[in-house]
C-alpha cells in the first residue's frame, strides 16, 4: 500500500504544509463546518431511522 508507512514526521511535514497553505484561523473554521456538517449529517440518519421504525410499527398493526 502507498499509505503504509506513514509516521509521525510524515504526518507533522502534513501539518506544517496545511498550516502554512491556511493559516491557523481558516484551519479552526474549515475544522468547525466539517463538524456542523458531521453532526448534521449523524441527525439526518438517526431521524431517518426513526421515521423507517414508525412506519415498520404502522405496518405491524
Amino acid at each position: 500500500m502507498l499509505f503504509r508507512d506513514f509516521g509521525i514526521p510524515e504526518l507533522l511535514i502534513i501539518l506544517v504544509i496545511v498550516i502554512l497553505l491556511f493559516g491557523p484561523g481558516r484551519i479552526g473554521k474549515i475544522a468547525g463546518e466539517l463538524g456542523k456538517g458531521i453532526r448534521s449529517f449523524r441527525e439526518g440518519i438517526s431521524k431517518d431511522d426513526e421515521k423507517k421504525d414508525e412506519e415498520k410499527k404502522e405496518e405491524d398493526k
